[in-house]
């Protein structure tokens, strides 16, 4: 059987000094500011399809060819 999220949180704050207990406070009151950006996708639904394949083909073989290599310059 799990535990509830909100059970298994209690329990380790429960353990946690103070100030790691006020800052999960303050992340948890970040999170709950937090606005959902972006757009639904079924408002993006109409766009399906508006890219010629001509153009997908491009975009597959530039993404296949860049994506198999390392960047070392990080």
């Amino acid at each position: 059987m799990s535990i509830p999220i909100i059970d298994e949180v209690v329990e380790q704050l429960k353990v946690m000094p103070q100030p790691l207990q006020r800052q999960v406070l303050e992340f948890v009151r970040s999170l709950v500011k937090a606005e959902v950006q972006g757009i639904p996708g079924q408002q993006l639904l109409r766009f399906a399809g508006s890219i010629p394949s001509d153009d997908l083909q491009l975009m597959r073989k530039a993404i296949e060819q860049d994506c198999e290599r390392i960047d070392d310059e990080w």
